[in-house]
């Protein structure tokens, strides 16, 4: 272990561990070489800890800290990958400590809300396998794009924990409710030929711009009718669109990429993926959904015993609710009641100069200490 919690998120943020998918920016991908350093930090305080390959090279880690005896156990669960470090405009695996803050790729997202787990856990370690409820650590690989690893891991041990805490940074607020997203591709075929002659052939680029302007009138008002008191509206967001190839050649491909936001109530009434397909028959649009991905919200009751426990802990912890979505909506989705939390800002996450607050970083680190030790009064 690191000598203090600064060292160990700049020993963290040092080691790359990118996730390979949505253009890296570096050769230096996958989860495989923070996986075996946390191993070994774990084993040293107690933990016995396994490895689980996801795909090759990608694997999640389940560390516990006590024996699997029928007591309740909860998870504390960050994920192992960062997105890409492609234009950043500080060193992405620095760890440079300036102006009171520790700079580089994960350092918010969400290596600093990990460290925070890992320092509460190392300062209560003699606590750890006594505690009346188990407490494991369990991190996630692919959390940045399809969430691989929680889905995996859920679909495995869900029916063993009680509660589980993603960390993401989100100051140490207490996210129990966060949208759901679709995200899909539209595409529409057409037939080439010479643009001076555009009448003989079919322009899918018109095709399919068409199509999402039907599509942003009719399915954009639908969605707006399932609200939440926090999350707000369903949402549609058109992201990319590609076509063509030449200018003197009608287009015959064209696709865009959409991303639609669920909130509780959609993903009641069917999801988004069912609207969608449902508005496209209905106006008879030409397009053809492509690899379409739903994750699910998630809404864990207020009333849960461990938030409660967790609002207990200091009066700054508040309830929130976001409009992203976590390897926490597929653990809650398998029937593991669970909240994102940890610090650090989501405004950090992913730009190109992510830092976090040292002062921040110290202050989940204590928060969770407090909240792990209340358990043994549970």
């Amino acid at each position: 272990m690191p000598a203090d919690l600064v060292s160990l998120l700049q020993h963290l943020v040092r080691i790359p561990s990118v996730n390979p998918d949505n253009s890296p920016g570096t050769d230096q991908t996958g989860e495989a070489d923070i996986a075996n350093f946390l191993t070994g930090l774990l084993e040293a305080i107690g933990a016995e800890v396994v490895l689980q390959e996801i795909f090759p090279g990608r694997p999640n880690l389940i560390a516990r800290f006590a024996p699997v005896d029928g007591r309740p156990r909860i998870l504390l669960g960050p994920h192992l990958d960062t997105v890409g470090v492609g234009g950043m405009i500080v060193e992405p695996f620095g760890g440079e400590i300036r102006d009171g803050k520790i700079w580089g790729r994960g350092a918010s997202d969400t290596k600093g809300p990990m460290a925070a787990m890992l320092w509460a856990l190392h300062e209560t370690r003699e606590l750890l396998a006594e505690l009346p409820v188990a407490v494991d650590f369990v991190a996630f690989m692919g959390e940045e794009s399809c969430q691989w690893g929680s889905k995996n891991f859920a679909e495995r041990y869900a029916g063993d924990y009680t509660f589980a805490l993603v960390g993401e940074p989100t100051n140490m607020q207490v996210v129990h409710v966060t949208k759901g997203s679709l995200w899909t591709s539209l595409q529409a075929t057409g037939k080439a030929a010479h643009s001076s002659q555009p009448e003989r052939g079919e322009n899918a680029i018109l095709k399919l711009t068409r199509a999402l302007d039907t599509l942003d009138h009719h399915l954009g008002a639908k969605l707006a009718t399932f609200t939440h008191p926090v999350l707000g509206r369903s949402t549609l967001n058109v992201g990319t669109i590609r076509g063509g190839s030449r200018p003197n050649i009608v287009p015959d491909l064209a696709t865009a990429e959409i991303d639609i936001r669920i909130t509780p109530a959609l993903a009641q009434a069917g999801g988004a993926l069912k609207l969608l397909r449902e508005t496209i028959e209905s106006h008879a649009l030409p397009v053809e959904l492509v690899k379409p991905h739903e994750n699910p919200p998630m809404e864990t009751s207020a009333d849960h015993p461990m938030i409660q426990a967790l609002l207990a802990t200091d009066p700054s912890i508040q309830l929130a609710g976001a409009p992203w979505f976590s390897d926490a909506a597929h653990l809650s989705d398998r029937g593991i009641p669970s909240i994102c939390i940890g610090p650090g800002s989501i405004d950090q996450a992913h730009t190109i100069d992510e830092f976090i607050q040292i002062s921040a970083l110290e202050n989940g680190a204590k928060l969770f200490e407090r909240f792990i030790r209340s358990l043994a009064h549970r």
